[in-house]
């Protein structure tokens, strides 16, 4: 449905130029969501994949293992379109405190990811709400060191930005001027609390996420945390029980699907269009997390019961394994603190894991040594 432009125009000057600002009009739009056959078919299914992928993680044995991991694939996936060239090896390796094989900037801003993701799960635990000091301090985590770290971490950006184009005069899109952000955000922080919701909350999600790439309120970092909004909003409405749907990769795929949906509904106000490809990313990913977790489930059945086999050996195998199912690349120290266990017991289980062919090591050194649970890192990078 074309609306009409979702904002208003205004001029500014900045570096020297006048030019003209995006300021949305605030949530919900209007006239309403058109809720016609094939969206309402798209919720269902939508949510359907979500509740599916909620249930998944009660068979795993303990949910925190798959979490652990795919969070980190996450990280690395929505860093990658800001421009990053690690990967889930490299930040594995940069926890352990090895050198990974990607530029130690590019790690770190991973690494920030993560960092800002647990923080806000935490405060989210702890009672804290959904709110706008919860963003600056999830931003001010992301942009704690590595690049970014001088473009006001924790604060909403008080000069102009914009996106694309060398300058503002010739940029793609220049976001509401510093001057009406805490109006817009103010705004858009009561449409997360309204009383009487407008939309269900995957419907929600989806417009809140535009509504801030639009504002687009940091210097830096905006996408990254725009993309965690979305896993968020799911886990605060209680869609959720873990922030298990990470929509990075989707957006990846389909990035000029996403930019010109995201210009669509700010030009013609056409908001459906962009709830049609939201949802189906939603479906998608969901129901690729199902199978992923399935497929780890049964790689962790499969080489337990190996393990399982060894006998009397097999107690202190099995507490390697498993932490390596947590941590599939990891040193012996790493494996000793974490499960309690000696140095010499716990190389006995690496020992045992490598002569199983479930683990090996990848540096090649003699000493300091690093192993990797190969299939079940494999599992997580061949994910579609």
């Amino acid at each position: 449905m074309k609306r009409g432009m979702s904002g208003t125009f205004v001029t500014t000057s900045t570096t020297g130029e006048s030019v003209r600002a995006f300021v949305p009009h605030k949530l919900p739009p209007n006239p309403p969501i058109q809720v016609f056959q094939d969206l309402q078919r798209l919720l269902e299914l939508a949510t359907l994949a979500l509740g599916r992928l909620d249930s998944v993680s009660l068979l795993l044995p303990d949910p925190n293992i798959f979490l652990y991991a795919y969070i980190r694939r996450e990280a690395v996936l929505s860093s990658q379109i800001e421009g990053t060239q690690s990967t889930l090896a490299d930040l594995l390796l940069f926890e352990i405190n090895e050198a990974p094989g990607a530029p130690i900037d590019d790690v770190e801003e991973v690494s920030g990811y993560v960092a800002a993701m647990e923080h806000g799960m935490r405060r989210l635990r702890d009672g804290f709400p959904l709110c706008n000091r919860l963003f600056r301090e999830m931003h001010e985590v992301l942009l704690s060191r590595g690049r970014g770290s001088e473009k006001s971490p924790g604060e909403f950006r008080k000069t102009q930005n914009w996106i694309g184009g060398t300058r503002p005069g010739n940029a793609h899109y220049v976001p509401p001027p510093p001057d009406h952000l805490d109006l817009c955000m103010s705004d858009l922080e009561r449409f997360i609390h309204e009383p009487n919701p407008s939309y269900p909350i995957l419907v929600k999600a989806a417009l809140i996420h535009v509504q801030f790439e639009t504002i687009h309120p940091f210097l830096d970092g905006n996408g990254r945390i725009g993309r965690l909004l979305i896993t968020f909003l799911l886990h605060h409405g209680q869609i959720l029980s873990r922030p298990l749907l990470y929509i990075s990769l989707y957006f990846k795929q389909h990035r000029t699907e996403y930019y010109r949906l995201l210009d669509l509904v700010r030009s013609d106000g056409d908001w459906e269009a962009w709830l049609v490809f939201f949802l189906e990313g939603v479906h998608e990913t969901a129901t690729n997390a199902v199978v992923t977790a399935q497929q780890l489930i049964e790689l962790m059945k499969q080489d337990s019961s190996k393990v399982q086999n060894l006998g009397r050996a097999s107690i202190s195998t099995l507490r390697v394994f498993y932490a390596l199912c947590q941590r599939p690349i990891s040193s012996v120290k790493e494996l000793s603190n974490q499960t309690q266990l000696s140095f010499p017991a716990t190389m006995k289980g690496i020992n045992q894991l490598v002569k199983l062919q479930i683990v090996k090591e990848i540096t090649g050194n003699r000493r300091n040594r690093i192993f990797a649970y190969e299939s079940y890192l494999k599992l997580l990078n061949d994910t579609p």
